[in-house]
């Protein structure tokens, strides 16, 4: 079936991922639908510990997987996903960051959905067992995305998302400039322009069990975070693909958000430390 539909480059840009990168590489390679991928290019973004290395070695062992290692001096992981997309061969662009983990039935359901709904030109799907809820609606089942609803809500999550790559031929890929809320700024981009859908079903393990905001990494930047999504909106009003009255509203939303995630993140760390504390003394 995989003329039907074409088949699939996975992207994974790579940076200090030595303690995860197997255990990702290890998803790709359980899924009931390998067949339908065309490679797996991995951008080593100037790695300073063992990530190259494994990868090398993880080939080598696993000589089935078409894996194509890129390495490259650091310069963020917006300019890691376009160095991947770029030279990707695949018909579909899936991507999957480095600390993350595809459930085995991730490439199974999403290209049986995109065969029944040739219309898809993007699908996501969820990182968890809640379903996708925008304010107060609940979403069942295969849902076409309108740009406001990921104003409000921004889903999914980037190692779920599958898209067409001629997406990236038309509009290009992400803002290397931008370092905060960026998956953000692209995927509103894509809604914008494309047909763009959801599948409220859980895909992938995110990030090894942790919160989705306010603990490490970039997004551990909540004020930058906040930053990145004001500069996002700004860009969809001035290229009038959301209304002044819509702006203005979002940008309390936005606020508001901002103000209950640091309260959230205060209560996440505290908690933390609390189990830290215990096992040490135990």
């Amino acid at each position: 079936m995989t003329e039907k539909i074409g088949k699939v480059s996975v992207v994974i840009p790579m940076y200090n991922s030595e303690a995860t990168i197997v255990r990702t590489l290890n998803s790709i390679m359980e899924q009931t639908f390998i067949e339908y991928i065309e490679e797996i290019i991995i951008v080593n973004d100037g790695s300073e510990d063992n990530s190259s290395r494994i990868v090398k070695e993880y080939r080598r062992d696993h000589l089935n997987l078409p894996i194509i290692l890129i390495d490259k001096e650091n310069s963020g992981v917006s300019a890691a996903r376009n160095t991947g997309m770029r030279i990707s061969k695949g018909k579909w662009i899936a991507l999957l960051d480095s600390d993350d983990e595809w459930l085995p039935h991730k490439l199974e359901i999403q290209i049986n959905t995109l065969l029944k709904n040739p219309e898809i030109d993007f699908l996501g799907g969820d990182i968890d067992n809640k379903g996708l809820k925008i304010l107060w609606r609940q979403i069942n089942g295969l849902y076409k995305a309108k740009i406001s609803d990921v104003c409000l809500k921004m889903f999914p999550q980037t190692s779920v998302a599958i898209f067409k790559r001629v997406i990236f031929e038309q509009i290009g890929g992400y803002d290397e400039n931008q370092k905060y809320a960026e998956d953000g700024n692209y995927f509103l981009k894509i809604c914008a322009n494309y047909n763009y859908y959801h599948l409220p079903l859980q895909l992938v393990s995110f990030g090894g069990g942790k919160p989705q905001f306010g603990y490490s990494g970039l997004s551990g930047n909540l004020e930058k975070m906040y930053e990145g999504n004001i500069k996002n909106i700004k860009e969809l009003k001035n290229d009038n693909y959301i209304s002044v009255n819509f702006y203005v509203f979002l940008r309390f939303f936005y606020y508001a958000k901002y103000i209950r995630r640091i309260l959230i993140t205060k209560i996440h760390r505290r908690s933390y430390r609390h189990d830290d504390l215990k096992q040490v003394q135990e």
